[in-house]
């Protein structure tokens, strides 16, 4: 089910809404293969408190909303919200398609100004999209402010997002991959430069994991840790409120 809270216009929205046909496919190149295993992880750090509400924010076409739906247990009321009203479209189909045991609800809406009361949700989860909106974006402060109002006291904030390897080769290797194999490839198998140029270079620049939580917690997290994943090119962050 798809509910409407309609987004306010920000710089990226034209790229979100233009990628969503090859977006899966190009994650999978993205990642190796191993964005899949990562939100596996991501959804059960969401899940292990055993919540009543979780919310996906920038679910994009909800591979880690309809991972939680499938996991959860059928009281917990999973929402995925997203302001790309394509990539809930397949969102949408994607649940479809799937054994479901806790009901799941797509809200087209901004995480700016987030459709629910304070303290709404045990955990809130994001996967590959946080630095979207944490890259030289200007409304950062204001999306972190919102996160942070519908996150119960206690309730934590899952991020799973590419991150920069410590090892100096390894980060010159990934780095490499981004702005050569990821980018290109993404050109060529979306036809969208403007897009996977951006996510490849948003990647190559984005925060390291020591770097992210101190973000989380310059936004009022009080507990922050994080592990990486494959010598450090993605890491999950979990931050508690």
């Amino acid at each position: 089910m798809v509910t409407e809270n309609q987004p306010q216009v920000k710089p990226l929205y034209g790229i979100f809404t233009a990628v969503p046909p090859r977006y899966d496919l190009v994650n999978r190149v993205f990642t190796l293969g191993m964005d899949e295993s990562w939100r596996k992880k991501a959804a059960r750090y969401c899940l292990s408190e055993n919540p009543e509400k979780v919310l996906d924010i920038c679910c994009g076409t909800g591979d880690l909303a309809v991972r939680l739906a499938r996991a959860a247990n059928p009281r917990t009321q999973i929402f995925g919200l997203d302001y790309s009203q394509p990539m809930l479209t397949l969102a949408a189909a994607k649940a479809a398609r799937y054994r479901l045991t806790a009901p799941l609800t797509f809200i087209h809406g901004d995480v700016s100004t987030l459709p629910f009361p304070d303290g709404h949700f045990d955990a809130i989860g994001i996967s590959f999209a946080f630095r979207n909106l944490t890259y030289k974006n200007p409304l950062t402060e204001k999306y972190l402010r919102e996160i942070v109002r519908v996150i119960k006291p206690g309730g934590r904030f899952v991020i799973v997002e590419s991150s920069q390897p410590p090892h100096s080769f390894i980060r010159a290797v990934s780095h490499f991959y981004l702005r050569v194999f990821v980018k290109n490839i993404g050109v060529w198998i979306s036809g969208n430069r403007p897009a996977y140029t951006y996510l490849a270079e948003s990647a190559r620049r984005f925060y390291t994991a020591e770097e992210l939580a101190d973000l989380l917690a310059g936004a009022g997290f009080s507990r922050i840790s994080f592990k990486r994943l494959f010598f450090g090119a993605a890491a999950i962050h979990i931050a508690i409120k």
